[in-house]
């Protein structure tokens, strides 16, 4: 017998016994699947709406096509501010969305956005991630039925546009303004009266007269939204979103059934949709406001009083929901300790160089 031939023969029957063996458990392992996200958000702006995409498209490619998600903007398959109620009763499998849009139903849902005076993009992203800020939020989320990871952050966005001046905080007692969440409580606390909108609605309603003033989120997406024609007024900063931070929430059931190679992707796909969405929104932000400065737009400081009257409504409010639910005081005693250890270093290094070159600017030496 040619002891060569046996051997080359015996290796190619043994390699196809092989693949004939693991096929079946590589096909358990990558099951073809197809989910639906939808989405708190039109396609029209690109950038938070596309946070969503970005996670659908790593997710597909990182799989070869058998993991595929699609996306629905807000109102196709379930309302904007129902997207994660839809996911928790398991009739989507996902959602892309903020999480102070539930702030009705237990305001510790703020914290996975952005509250008042909190941590700002680089601190957020910080604390969900080695500050067992995300951790936390799961505990909790998990009681709705949902786990749920980062997935886009705005950075800090404007304070709003306003339809007649704010000189002091007298002026904004009895103002009728767009604000979700947390913020608006706080706003409430200093005499606005807050309005939550969603985002296709709010420019109606604000050249109506319905409401007297209006957040979004930042100069690229508000340029798009056209608030500027109906008030000209554009404020700043938005203390209460230092950071604002979107989330894909997937139902908790579907999660737990997705092989651990699926759930790593998936993961991963927030993780890389997370910075995509800061680092758009930070290319595009500055030639918009430009644009808007030149086609009317005012831009303006809160006044002081303002800001000092808010900051003091703040800390009223997180010692009364600390008092009174102890899911929230949980969280928010995390979210603190963190943020004071965290500014207390952006100080040292980062708000020095900052205001250094933000200095070299004004002279015009950039």
């Amino acid at each position: 017998m040619d002891r060569r031939k046996f051997f080359t023969t015996a290796g190619v029957a043994a390699a196809g016994a092989t693949a004939t063996l693991a096929a079946p458990a590589i096909a358990q392992s990558a099951p073809e699947l197809k989910w639906r996200m939808t989405s708190s958000f039109p396609k029209s702006l690109d950038t938070i709406f596309g946070g969503g995409e970005t996670v659908a498209r790593y997710v597909s490619e990182a799989t070869d096509g058998k993991f595929q998600i699609q996306v629905f903007p807000a109102g196709e398959i379930a309302p904007a501010f129902e997207a994660a109620n839809e996911v928790g009763k398991g009739a989507i499998e996902c959602c892309h969305t903020c999480s102070y849009y539930y702030w009705g139903k237990d305001p510790t849902f703020a914290f996975g956005t952005a509250v008042p005076f909190g941590l700002n993009a680089r601190q957020q992203f910080a604390w969900f991630y080695h500050g067992g800020g995300n951790d936390l939020l799961n505990e909790f989320y998990a009681n709705h039925g949902y786990i749920g990871f980062p997935a886009g952050n705005t950075g800090a966005q404007m304070g709003g546009w306003f339809r007649k001046e704010i000189n002091s905080v007298a002026d904004m007692k009895g103002l009728k303004m767009r604000i979700a969440g947390f913020g608006g409580k706080v706003m409430s606390g200093i005499g606005v009266v807050p309005q939550q909108i969603p985002g296709g609605e709010i420019y109606p309603s604000l050249e109506k007269g319905t409401i007297d003033a209006a957040e979004w989120v930042g100069p690229y997406d508000d340029q798009k939204l056209g608030f500027y024609k109906v008030a000209k007024n554009y404020y700043y900063p938005g203390w209460w979103e230092g950071g604002a931070s979107l989330h894909t929430f997937i139902n908790l059931q579907k999660w737990n059934e997705l092989p651990k190679a699926y759930q790593a992707i998936l993961r991963q796909a927030c993780q890389a949709a997370n910075l995509d969405v800061t680092a758009k929104y930070d290319a595009s932000n500055p030639g918009a406001i430009k644009s808007l400065v030149a086609a009317g737009a005012v831009l303006k400081p809160y006044p002081q009083d303002v800001m000092e009257a808010a900051f003091n409504a703040a800390k009223a409010a997180y010692a009364e929901l600390s008092a009174a639910n102890p899911a929230f005081k949980k969280v928010y005693e995390s979210m603190a300790a963190f943020r004071n250890d965290a500014y207390l270093w952006q100080q040292v290094s980062e708000a020095t160089f900052d205001s250094f070159m933000m200095n070299q600017q004004r002279k015009k030496e950039l």
